[in-house]
């Protein structure tokens, strides 16, 4: 399989020290004297947590440390946590999460709820398919809006380049997102086509892998780092979509010491807390020419003396991706 990457404008840089005590930090007060760690997967209660020491332990949370939950999730992959043997020190507990640099978060079931999807992240990896399933630029530019909303960098991947529908394929949809000011990588885990640029990305980074179903994330990861032995499952010949082999967000700490956190392929992608007039902030090519608008509340749509619309026409912004504000817009 294969993939492709591409980032876009430098973003304010992980905090000197690594700790990302920053904004909101939830605390219990009962944390002095705890090893500190991260959070590489939550699951029913429990929490995986790597040790600065290089341990792992699995951890449960302190009960006043849920009912001072920030935003959506209480804890989820990439949180900087303290943890503690319990009293009988047959276990441990999360005594505090730190505060977190970024999340990434997108709407919950319905859209009624945020939903957290990682933390502290540095990089979102926008991970696509040539073909199989073929690339479809409004699920591309759904998973882009969504990173961009959460202020992290997003890199495009295009997977499986090695398919020779792939390969012919992919050449105009680089070229349309090279030109919106993405980076995209080229790459495939057969041919093993551009992991090293792959990699270069990845170092001394926290990224999050997302995308669809049947992209080959998984298979990715594994063409990275072999040690990792992720489950991997065929397109579906049947219906051309992919099948879920991650369950829940996890952190990946690869050989080289770059950190992934890959996460479930989304069947919903929607962005939270983006107000209809703050949609086009989302598109770089939109903002480089939105202030040229005769209307300062400009939906770029119905009004006259659009600067958005003068470019479209004179094209320097893509249809494909005016098409995919539009259909954000009406959502």
């Amino acid at each position: 399989m294969s993939e492709e990457l591409e980032a876009s404008a430098p973003r304010p840089s992980p905090d000197a020290d690594g700790t990302g005590e920053g904004r909101g930090v939830l605390r219990d007060g009962s944390g002095t004297g705890a090893g500190r760690g991260v959070v590489l997967e939550a699951v029913g209660g429990r929490y995986q947590v790597l040790l600065e020491d290089g341990g792992r332990v699995t951890a449960f949370l302190r009960g006043r440390i849920k009912r001072e939950a920030r935003t959506g999730d209480r804890v989820v992959a990439g949180d900087r946590v303290e943890v503690a043997p319990t009293d009988d020190d047959e276990g441990w507990v999360i005594e505090s999460v730190m505060g977190r640099k970024r999340e990434l978060v997108r709407a919950g079931p319905r859209g009624r709820r945020p939903r957290v999807v990682a933390a502290n992240v540095d990089q979102v990896l926008v991970v696509m398919s040539a073909d199989e399933p073929p690339f479809r630029s409004e699920i591309a530019d759904r998973f882009l809006v969504l990173a961009e909303s959460c202020n992290i960098d997003p890199v495009l991947v295009i997977n499986k380049i090695d398919l020779e529908s792939g390969a012919e394929a992919v050449v105009p949809i680089v070229e349309m997102y090279r030109g919106v000011g993405y980076p995209v990588v080229r790459c495939s885990a057969v041919t093993r086509e551009g992991l090293d640029e792959l990699s270069r990305t990845l170092v001394r980074r926290t990224s999050a892998l997302v995308g669809p179903s049947g992209v080959g994330k998984s298979s990715l990861l594994n063409a990275l780092d072999p040690t990792l032995e992720l489950l991997t499952r065929e397109v579906s010949r049947r219906h051309g979509q992919g099948r879920h082999t991650t369950v829940a967000a996890r952190l990946l700490v690869l050989d080289d010491g770059a950190r992934i956190i890959d996460t479930p392929g989304f069947s919903e992608v929607n962005a939270w807390g983006i107000e209809p007039e703050e949609l086009d902030l989302s598109f770089p090519e939109f903002r480089r020419v939105e202030g040229a608008c005769r209307f300062r509340s400009c939906s770029h749509v119905h009004e006259p003396d659009c600067a958005v619309k003068e470019a479209l026409e004179a094209g320097e912004i893509r249809r494909e991706r005016y098409d995919s504000y539009v259909r954000l817009l009406e959502e």
